[in-house]
Parts: C-alpha cells; sequence; structure tokens
C-alpha cells in the first residue's frame, strides 16, 4: 500500500501531488540515429548519381556528358595533391571573408542606425532600396571600372551581394523589438546609449545572424560569379575553365568544393551565433 505524504499549505493539511515520470520523447530518443539518417541520405543521392551517369539515363534531363561518382572523386584526389588548386581556394577565401567583414561591418551599422532613427531612415534607406534589386553580375563591369585591380573589384562585389541581406535583417530585427523592453529600462533608469546597447543590439541579434548566414551564401554566389568573368585565381574561375577546355569532372570538383566551402563557412556563422547568443531557447527541433 502507498502512502502519498501531505504538505501544509496555509495551515491546512493536503494531499501532495504526486510525481509523475513522463516518458522521454521519442524523437529524443532516435537522437543518436541522425547522424546515420544524414549518412543514409547522401548515400542514396551517390546511389542515384551512380545509376543516372551509369546507365546515362536521358529522360528529358541528359547524363551522358556527366561524369560518374568514381571519376570526380578519381579527379579531385588529383586535384586536391597540386599546389595549383589549393591557390585557387585561398584565392576564393580570401575574397570571400574580406568581402564578407566589410559587408558585416557597413551592413550592421546601417541597419541599427535605419531601423532606430527616423532620421537615419529617411536619409539612407532609399539608395540601399534603389541599388538592392541590382544583380550582383550587373555590378561586374562597374566594379572593373571603379577599383584599380582585380582583387579589389571581386572583394567589392562578394561585399555587395552580402550587404543587403544583412542590413534588412537588421533593420527589421530592430523594428520588432518589443517597446515595452524599452520603456522597462526607461523607468529603471537606463540612458539612450544604455538602452541601445542593453536592448537594442541584443534584441536584434537573431535577425542579425539570420543576416549574417543569408548573407554569406549570397556572397559565395557573386564571387563565383565575378571569378568567372573577371578572374584569373579562385574556385569560380578553375570551374570556368573546366568548362571551356570541356573536362567535366574537374566541373564537378569545383562546383562541389564551392558547396563545402559555403557550407562551412554558414556553419561557422551558426556556431558563431549560438555562442554570442547564450540566452535563446533551443527551439522545437533542437529539442527533438
Amino acid at each position: 500500500m502507498s502512502i502519498t505524504p501531505r504538505i501544509q499549505v496555509a495551515g491546512v493539511a493536503t494531499r501532495a501531488v504526486p510525481r509523475v515520470a513522463w516518458p522521454v520523447p521519442r524523437t529524443r530518443r532516435l537522437v543518436s540515429g541522425r547522424p546515420l539518417l544524414r549518412g543514409l541520405s547522401l548515400a542514396v543521392f551517390l546511389i542515384g548519381w551512380h545509376l543516372a551517369t551509369t546507365y546515362q539515363l536521358d529522360f528529358y534531363v541528359r547524363f551522358q556528358n556527366i561524369p560518374t561518382p568514381a571519376r570526380v572523386v578519381s579527379d579531385a584526389l588529383t586535384l586536391f595533391a597540386s599546389r595549383a588548386f589549393w591557390i585557387h581556394i585561398g584565392a576564393s577565401l580570401e575574397r570571400i571573408y574580406l568581402g564578407f567583414a566589410i559587408a558585416t561591418a557597413l551592413g550592421v551599422g546601417l541597419g541599427l542606425l535605419i531601423g532606430w532613427f527616423r532620421v537615419a531612415e529617411d536619409l539612407l534607406f532609399p539608395p540601399i532600396e534603389l541599388l538592392r534589386p541590382i544583380p550582383a553580375v550587373a555590378w561586374v563591369p562597374i566594379a572593373i571600372m571603379l577599383w584599380p585591380t582585380e582583387r579589389s573589384s571581386i572583394v567589392f562585389i562578394t561585399g555587395l551581394g552580402a550587404f543587403f541581406p544583412i542590413v534588412l535583417n537588421t533593420i527589421h530585427g530592430v523594428e520588432g523589438i518589443d517597446r515595452g523592453l524599452v520603456r522597462a529600462a526607461m523607468s529603471l533608469g537606463a540612458g539612450r546609449a544604455s538602452i541601445f546597447r542593453e536592448v537594442v543590439i541584443p534584441g536584434a541579434l537573431p535577425n542579425i545572424v539570420t543576416g549574417l548566414s543569408v548573407g554569406m551564401g549570397v556572397s559565395w554566389i557573386c564571387l563565383i560569379s565575378a571569378e568567372m568573368i573577371s578572374g584569373q585565381y579562385g574556385v569560380g574561375y578553375f570551374t570556368w575553365v573546366a568548362y571551356g577546355i570541356v573536362k567535366y569532372s574537374s566541373i564537378i570538383v569545383g562546383m562541389l568544393t564551392i558547396g563545402v566551402l559555403g557550407m562551412i563557412s554558414s556553419t561557422l556563422i551558426r556556431l558563431a551565433g549560438a555562442w554570442l547568443m547564450p540566452w535563446r531557447p533551443r527551439s522545437a527541433k533542437e529539442e527533438a
């Protein structure tokens, strides 16, 4: 016979609510199997690629000239063993991170000003909205004329591509801050600088990190386009040259290299965002 303990509340003895041992969600029990599931999805993709190229499928989409995964791996091992390919990778990484750093400084700074100060919005936002729809490729001739070197013009293109997502997400993050938090800080005696530093910037940080992640992807797209048109080094230039000499396996290697580098860059941004926002609760998907 089990006895439920009693507790004393306001002088009245009441029966305590027994603790319930909630079952562990099934999704959480499957967390350990997620790497296996992701590896399985990648294996299915590679098997589909192998079958389509081996049997040269031609069902509206043609696979006759697409190299097999084994051919691409063989060519990749040869390329990564050469110093020239690493020079291309180093040139692309230098351009992308320099342009992205400049875009981050300008985009976050201007976004905070435009989102918080009405005068800054009236003065700075119209030119940004005017230039934002222009594709990055259209800026390549102007960049060549504006900047004295090929390196600086490509850095300009990559920074321009990342700038617009960063500044817009920062503006939306500032505008979405709960004004009740601002009034609470003012009632506690916080000044304008303290409110901006302690309320506005932390409140907009989730949107800023989202803008950085999106901007990094756009920056890679702009970098490859610029290198294909005006570059002499870089992964984009290497891929374009491989297309010109009809070396299909090298094209695939260049494309996959771009994808891996872009994925690593976005992952680093997400990790930095998690480090900057330790107070942010984990999402339901992360908990699962």
